[in-house]
């Protein structure tokens, strides 16, 4: 992001707000960034001269700050404010008036403040003999929500300013160091509040209205809380709505191919007030999130349906879920109390945050992302190596929310996973991590949608087979593919890998695609959804030419448990 932006410090007297800014600076214009520091005692003694220590005139003293910060940012530069700014008040109209801010909690205990103070006049305070002294006899509130809280009594300066310097990384307001891919839209989005934050929003819950949210809708408020689904900071406001449905793009002309929504019936609609606050509660009635409600819009839900499925047929298991919502659509931001983390796959439910900084440690400049919702057999792993051999690393991200129930459970599937990358897949290059998302089964579109969540996880390149994101036979076979001929490289920003359908050839002795040989189909290794099962309720294993051993011996388990699933057919769908 070429843009500028304020890094506002906030926190008490002595807490190392100038020693911080004056570091960062030197770290930041070492990347190559024009940097003003706004010290707020240097402004009070040559903007704000006259100004005493009261509350009005304190605020004065913050928005003239403000102002000065406001004009740099918007020409580019990069602005450190080092400033006590006691109220929150004062601080949100500063974000507010800025716009790019990122507010930084200097953070230190009063005993140590005290200790630091060779002036004494932290101690001259506490007996009262100084008045409208900041933390003591005047308030200091704490920030509810900052970006970044740095512990200057635990962290050294450098450690501090690193930490500000991954932050600003992660949001992509910095290119980072290592030239990683930027989130979608810029800055990578996360709507987690701090613990105080929390504090202040569940005094406020129980006068809240409540809405109970379905798994599908979770599913999709914690990656927005995450920010998979950058630049999204909430459910979809009209305009945002009606563009994805007619154009694949955002009304401020980003491409997204998929609503994002929060349906309601009209009668829970009908009570909620607009810009008021709305606790999001889940199935057992614990409140996780808090929605500010921007806009109340009916949805055309049969239009949605071809727009996005390409049929409005509720035997489609998209459409399905489409009509089982409701069709007035809630807008606005929103702010997550806490995660809902689908049990059993803790180990691997790593943020975007995390896979950029594992990817980062790693050195993996090229990363390529492959989506499944099923086991991987030897097509998916055939291409999957196939485009390691071109990069730098594979981010093998299965999804295991919301999904048909015929689809392969999310746990049966994960311990292939583990098999399959422990004996056949090269440990340092390869890393598993789940995607808590829910199937869509939206075909053409989907498969864009996967591309930017990799796109925000840190991926550089993302593999597409055949019916990428189909179901029976909705969509064409390579339909996933074309649509991205329908958007500028630059619009997405990540790269597709195209693949067709991959099987074994006797004939050649290996893994092929119709690219690659001329062989036969009567020499080609290819078995139907209900070949399979058949091998599987005999209890044998599956050809080595089709799947591995190992995942053969997981699924012939999973299949005599009780209410064994259904496998899915001999394809490189997704």
């Amino acid at each position: 992001m070429d843009g500028g932006f304020t890094i506002w410090l906030t926190g008490m007297s002595g807490a190392g707000k100038s020693t911080i800014a004056r570091e960062l600076a030197d770290a930041l214009r070492a990347r190559g960034r024009h940097v003003e520091i706004l010290d707020g005692d240097e402004v009070r003694e040559h903007l704000s001269k006259g100004l005493g220590f009261s509350k009005e005139d304190r605020d004065t003293n913050i928005r003239r700050l403000a102002y000065v910060a406001q004009l740099l940012t918007r020409n580019g530069g990069t602005v450190i404010v080092a400033a006590i700014s006691p109220y929150q008040a004062a601080r949100h109209e500063a974000r507010q008036q800025i716009g790019a801010f990122v507010e930084a909690y200097v953070r230190c205990p009063l005993d140590e403040l005290v200790r630091r103070d060779v002036k004494g006049l932290y101690a001259r305070a506490l007996r009262g003999e100084i008045s409208h002294f900041t933390g003591i006899s005047d308030p200091y509130e704490v920030p509810l929500a900052p970006e970044i809280t740095i512990e200057t009594d635990r962290e050294t300066p450098a450690e501090s300013v690193s930490k500000v310097i991954a932050y600003l990384e992660s949001v992509a307001y910095l290119t980072p160091a290592n030239d990683q891919i930027a989130p979608h839209g810029g800055r990578l989005i996360n709507c987690l509040v701090s613990v105080e934050e929390a504090a202040n929003l569940w005094e406020h819950i129980p006068n809240r209205p409540h809405l109970t949210l379905s798994a599908r809708t979770i599913s999709d408020l914690n990656l927005i809380a995450i920010g998979a689904f950058s630049p999204l900071d909430g459910f979809m406001c009209r305009q945002d709505y009606k563009r994805v449905v007619e154009t694949m793009r955002l009304a401020n002309g980003l491409a997204w191919p998929l609503p994002v929504t929060l349906g309601v019936s009209p009668e829970e609609a009908a009570s909620l007030r607009i810009d008021g606050e709305v606790a999001l509660a889940d199935a057992c009635g614990h409140v996780i999130a808090v929605l500010t409600l921007r806009e109340r819009f009916e949805r055309d839900a049969l239009c949605e349906a071809q727009a996005i499925y390409h049929t409005t047929n509720p035997a489609h298991p998209g459409v399905a879920a489409l009509y089982r919502e409701g069709n007035v659509l809630l807008g606005g931001p929103v702010r997550v109390l806490e995660r809902s983390p689908i049990p059993g796959f803790e180990r691997y439910a790593l943020d975007p945050v995390e896979t950029r900084r594992l990817f980062a440690e790693r050195e993996w400049r090229t990363v390529v992302g492959f989506q499944t919702r099923n086991p991987i057999h030897r097509a998916h792993e055939y291409i999957t190596k196939v485009a390691l051999e071109m990069m730098d690393g594979l981010l093998l991200h299965p999804l295991v929310g919301e999904t048909k129930a015929d689809d392969i459970p999310a746990d049966v599937r994960l311990r292939c996973y583990e098999t399959l990358l422990a004996s056949y897949y090269p440990r340092r290059r390869v890393h598993l991590a789940v995607l808590p998302a829910a199937m869509r089964y939206a075909g053409p579109r989907e498969a864009i949608f996967h591309a930017l969540i990799r796109k925000n996880y840190g991926c550089t390149h993302f593999i597409v087979g055949r019916d990428h994101a189909g179901v029976d036979n909705y969509y064409g076979t390579y339909d996933a593919q074309h649509i991205f001929n329908e958007f500028a490289a630059s619009d997405l920003g990540i790269t597709p890998l195209f693949f067709e359908n991959a099987f074994y050839s006797r004939r050649i002795g290996g893994m092929a695609t119709d690219k690659t040989t001329s062989a036969d189909d009567d020499t080609r290794v290819s078995l139907s959804g209900t070949r399979v099962r058949e091998i599987l309720r005999s209890g044998q294993l599956l050809p080595p030419e089709f799947t591995r051993p190992e995942v053969a011996n997981i699924l012939i388990d999973a299949f005599r448990e009780p209410e064994a699933v259904l496998c899915p057919p001999n394809d490189n769908a997704s």
